[in-house]
């Protein structure tokens, strides 16, 4: 389901891949685009991302069907209250943000009557950033959660379908549950990186560079995805404080617990945990959402 024309505000990962996954598709829709940035849209007018690249987010979203609010979690607001008295009754406009209680109650405010608000989460993405990072398969067989909040079924399905033809899988989902899930399957995972990844550069320090020097499989998957866009993951936790502390307290929890099971020998709780957990990672690959080739299908990649 095309758009006549649409908006891209924040030209990163997320929306360059988006329009080439638009352009793979066959959607005939003018794609406007706008980074605040002078670099990056002096970048995307250079590798013919978008139709047209503006210097404003308003000229951006005038006549648009839909607009996507491709920017850091923090900057919702700010951009929502520029672009709302220039939004065409009728339109629609979503955000790709990972956090959503706070958007919600950043963008709506500042959203005309008669404009149709359905925030979604395509859940996808790699380490890289930037308008030249994008590719139009990123979101080939994953998720985008579509969150309607109260927006139309018409505007939620053809967002949903739109999606499909960008090649996602799509499933809506409530507001706090959204947060929650991604609590768990997101946010935690890449503090925990960002956490593992800070020690070892403390250890490394003291021992002639040797934790980095000789990094195995794992210690290098902490650091891919800690390489990952400080500023977008800044905002994310700072507005996704609930359910990230929640889980990040049953983590504590769990570690707490192997911690004991390690001092006490308890070798046979520690078997049966690791084999539970080995089953998740089994229904992930059976999922179709990676892949158990050798190092997680990534030898002979280019990083």
């Amino acid at each position: 389901m095309s758009y006549p024309k649409v908006a891209l505000i924040g030209l990163g990962l997320i929306a360059s891949s988006m329009f080439w996954a638009m352009r793979r598709a066959g959607m005939d829709s003018h794609v406007t685009g706008y980074a605040r940035s002078q670099d990056t849209r002096d970048t995307a007018r250079r590798i013919g991302l978008c139709d047209e690249i503006v210097d404003t987010a308003e000229d951006a979203v005038r006549g648009a069907d839909l607009v996507v609010l491709a920017v850091p979690v923090g900057a919702m607001g700010r951009v929502a209250q520029a672009i709302g008295p220039c939004l065409k009754p009728g339109c629609s406009i979503t955000d790709v943000g990972s956090v959503k209680a706070a958007v919600i109650e950043q963008v709506r405010p500042h959203l005309p009557e008669g404009v149709n608000f359905v925030p979604a989460h395509p859940m996808a993405g790699t380490e890289h950033s930037g308008p030249e990072a994008g590719f139009a398969q990123l979101f080939d067989n994953r998720w985008c959660l579509i969150v309607p909040d109260g927006a139309s079924d018409e505007a939620t399905e053809r967002l949903e379908a739109y999606w499909q033809a960008l090649g996602a899988n799509t499933e809506r989902m409530d507001v706090a549950h959204h947060d929650q899930v991604c609590a768990v399957v997101s946010h935690i995972p890449h503090l925990i990186a960002y956490t593992m990844v800070g020690v070892a550069d403390d250890l490394s320090r003291v021992s002639d560079q040797e934790v980095i020097k000789f990094s195995a499989a794992g210690f290098r998957d902490f650091t891919r995805i800690a390489a990952s866009d400080p500023t977008m993951w800044r905002d994310v936790f700072m507005n996704n404080k609930d359910a990230t502390l929640e889980i990040l307290g049953r983590f504590t929890e769990e570690l707490f617990a192997l911690q004991r099971c390690i001092r006490t020998g308890d070798g046979d709780t520690l078997h049966d945990y690791f084999t539970r957990t080995r089953g998740i990672r089994r229904g992930i690959v059976e999922a179709g959402q990676d892949t158990d080739a050798p190092d997680f299908g990534r030898g002979g990649k280019k990083d």
